[in-house]
């Protein structure tokens, strides 16, 4: 199970650099997680300003 984004994101684009295998992207206001690409990594969760990411 992949990470998820929340309506909270801020889309300051944090969590896109810090992902290994590039499941994060940027679609119209926010960003969202690739749930094929994710590996549960966390990177993304520990960089997020606002807390928007959750883990599985």
């Amino acid at each position: 199970m992949a990470h998820k984004i929340t309506d909270e994101c801020i889309n300051c684009g944090a969590c896109e650099s810090e992902c290994p295998v590039n499941a994060i992207s940027e679609s119209g206001d926010f960003r969202v997680i690739n749930a094929d690409l994710c590996t549960d990594c966390g990177n993304c969760v520990t960089v997020c300003p606002v807390e928007a990411i959750l883990a599985p």
